[in-house]
């Protein structure tokens, strides 16, 4: 059996024209285009090339960023400062500090600091909260594009036994509960694994749906994997590559050669789930601008 690949970019374009007719609409009918605040501390080359894309991507949703980049030196109250300004700003809609923060900040507070409404990541404890009791808020970007991918490839959750690696604030504690949830991409019966679980693969056998966030590459092998799973496989790793110019190559937490030939769908690396993590955050800001029409009624 050869998997079939779950194509993130095409999936990925299709929901970017839909959000951009969407923005459209929204300045047409109100004259709100949405806005985003962009905070990038420091000069870490890959956050660096992640925001980027990111503003990019807004540009061609249609959408408006504020670009704030501020050197490692910055202290804790000055880009707390900052957030409170965007906080009070109408024309932004959401804010997006990229992590990881340079040594010295205090991630957690820098977090707490962003007004729910505002926190198109999702990252706030009060987002957390409504996500875990199932009331509407903003979903954490990367786990709200997997379960987007198993909805748009056709993929039943209801019922099966999804296996969640890994246990991460951003990737595996929130899919997993959003795999649980009683709503459409859920109703599963979730297993989260993690560095202290013995016997990795006597779980990850068992699963129908295997959600692979381990940030170790070659973490889940063919062996490993039940024939016929579906595997969303969300690490993206650099490994020593002598055969490429730039001396690595990119990949996953799956060995995607042996998995590809016994799971019924799989997502490559790249070009699977990274290109939904930016999508959906598109669709939050749009929706975070949305709602600022709804408080106003």
């Amino acid at each position: 059996m050869a998997a079939e690949l779950i194509d993130g970019k095409l999936l990925a374009a299709t929901m970017r024209a839909e959000i951009r007719q969407k923005v459209l609409e929204l300045k047409a009918t109100s004259g709100i285009t949405p806005g985003l605040g962009v905070i990038l501390v420091g000069d870490d080359p890959a956050s660096r090339s992640y925001v980027t894309a990111k503003e990019q991507a807004l540009a061609a949703a249609g959408m408006h960023s504020e670009d704030i980049r501020l050197p490692a030196s910055t202290s804790q109250e000055e880009l707390l400062a900052i957030i409170q300004r965007l906080n009070a700003t109408p024309e932004i809609h959401g804010i997006l500090v990229q992590l990881p923060l340079p040594e010295g900040l205090d991630e957690a507070a820098v977090i707490r600091a962003i007004a729910p409404e505002k926190d198109v990541d999702g990252f706030t404890p009060v987002n957390v909260g409504r996500m875990m009791i199932g009331e509407p808020c903003f979903l954490p970007c990367t786990p709200h594009g997997v379960i987007q991918m198993l909805l748009r490839s056709g993929v039943e959750t209801k019922g099966k036994h999804a296996v969640v690696v890994g246990r991460s604030n951003i990737v595996g504690k929130p899919v997993a509960q959003l795999l649980a949830r009683k709503a459409k991409g859920g109703n599963a019966t979730v297993t989260l694994c993690h560095t202290a679980t013995t016997d990795l693969a006597a779980f990850t056998r068992q699963a129908d749906i295997l959600i692979v966030a381990s940030g170790r590459p070659s973490t889940v092998t063919g062996t490993m994997v039940k024939p016929g799973a579906v595997v969303i496989d969300v690490g993206v790793n650099r490994v020593p590559c002598a055969t490429t110019k730039s001396g690595y190559r990119l990949c996953g937490d799956c060995d995607f050669e042996s998995v590809s030939a016994v799971a019924s769908k799989l997502t490559p690396v790249p070009g699977g789930v990274g290109p939904m993590t930016i999508t959906m955050l598109l669709e939050n800001t749009y929706q975070a601008a949305v709602n600022t029409l709804q408080r106003d009624l």
